[in-house]
């Protein structure tokens, strides 16, 4: 897997969000568009806005930013924004070696992710045709890092395999390179060079053999880690410098 075949380069000069899709509010949306869940299925705090205070590119590269910020709408009141983008579309890839660099904000409450989701939901909603989550990570606890595997039949009998790891030194607040290697028999998880987990894949039984587009996005709450925001900790700002896939 040593060919580039799609590349951020968030550094460069002319770098710009075209490949991809700036998502708003605070609702799950089902395909057609329609609102589905509040707190886009997760219950997520914040919402999410293109305005350049949430989302912008800057000198160390593209920047998330949550904020303390209300924003009302129908009816509902929001008193967090932050920024989610994907490639769904626009870019998708199945197998590759997935690199991102990124620094990422520490704080009781801060969720930021990188993760994939299926272009064409082949084996049914989710959790039919599965997600893969290269990389989430909760504030409060600045040395730990996760990637995980969602997929199943249905919500009822949804398998969720997540695997943890403890940085060795410094913390998630500093620019690492995280990567996801996806064969078609295995998947593993790497941080700095260093492989922290792996896990065969099982034909027939997980969906990981489809295109599968990316996700950025910095969740204020929320029950991945459900506890309380420590607002002291916003703005709080999730920086990506490159993205680079690379095939066989």
């Amino acid at each position: 897997m040593n060919k580039l075949v799609w590349e951020q380069d968030f550094l460069s000069g002319n770098a710009d969000l075209q490949r991809w899709n700036i998502r708003l509010g605070n609702d799950l949306l089902d395909n057609d568009g329609k609102p589905v869940y509040p707190g886009w299925g997760n219950g997520e705090q914040q919402f999410y806005t293109g305005n350049p205070g949430n989302l912008s590119i800057g000198e160390e590269g593209l920047q998330l930013c949550a904020r303390r910020e209300t924003v009302e709408q129908d009816g509902r009141s929001f008193a967090y924004t932050s920024a989610r983008l994907d490639t769904r579309d626009q870019f998708s890839f199945c197998y590759g070696r997935l690199v991102v660099r990124a620094k990422l904000p520490v704080g009781q409450g801060i969720w930021p992710a990188i993760w994939l989701l299926p272009q064409d939901q082949a084996y049914g909603p989710w959790p039919a045709s599965g997600e893969i989550d290269m990389l989430e990570a909760k504030g409060r606890l600045p040395r730990q890092i996760a990637g995980t595997l969602h997929y199943g039949p249905d919500l009822a009998h949804k398998v969720v395999e997540e695997f943890t790891y403890e940085l060795e030194n410094g913390t998630i607040n500093e620019f690492r390179e995280y990567a996801l290697e996806w064969e078609a028999g295995s998947m593993r998880w790497l941080v700095d060079g260093q492989c922290f987990a792996e896990r065969s894949l099982e034909p027939g039984v997980m969906p990981f053999d489809q295109p599968f587009y990316l996700l950025l996005n910095l969740a204020v709450g929320g029950w991945y880690d459900n506890v309380a925001v420590d607002e002291a900790a916003l703005p709080a700002v999730m920086t990506v410098s490159s993205i680079r896939l690379y095939q066989h």
